[in-house]
């Protein structure tokens, strides 16, 4: 089964377990899967390929955590709360992440570049590692390994 039918299954479940907060995230995403189908000039029912559900999530992902910054230094903790639980369920949808010391040993294995082309390895290394890890912890890795 696809992720996207995955998805569209545990809406069922969550409906029928009540849980509101799982719904609402859920239904978020089958919108914005459908808003990605559109923009890739497809149907708007046509199901997407488990990549670009991974993207699509990553965005939301994105964007929960960007909302948390914010929403905490603006003192709205309570919102922050919100998105926090909603960034929990989304990420449970995504592939495990790498940890910092994968990362490293991982950077550390390629050819490590002069520093004044630590961009376009950043560009490398996150093609090679879509999906699987954070831009902003590779960043910060290639940052101490290449300066270092």
């Amino acid at each position: 089964m696809s992720l996207h039918q995955d998805i569209k299954s545990q809406m069922v479940l969550a409906m029928k377990a009540k849980d509101t907060l799982r719904l609402n995230v859920i239904r978020g995403l089958l919108a914005s899967f459908t808003n990605e189908a559109i923009s890739k000039k497809r149907k708007p029912d046509e199901e997407l390929l488990d990549e670009e559900v991974v993207a699509v999530i990553g965005r939301a992902v994105k964007q929960r955590k960007d909302s948390i910054e914010q929403f905490e230094k603006g003192g709205r903790n309570d919102l922050a709360d919100i998105e926090k639980s909603e960034l929990t369920i989304l990420e449970t949808y995504l592939p495990v992440q790498m940890s910092r010391d994968e990362i490293v040993l991982y950077v550390k294995s390629k050819p490590l570049p002069q520093a004044s082309e630590k961009n376009k390895f950043m560009g490398i290394i996150m093609k090679e590692l879509k999906g699987k890890v954070d831009g902003n912890l590779v960043k910060e890795v290639i940052d101490t390994v290449v300066v270092s």
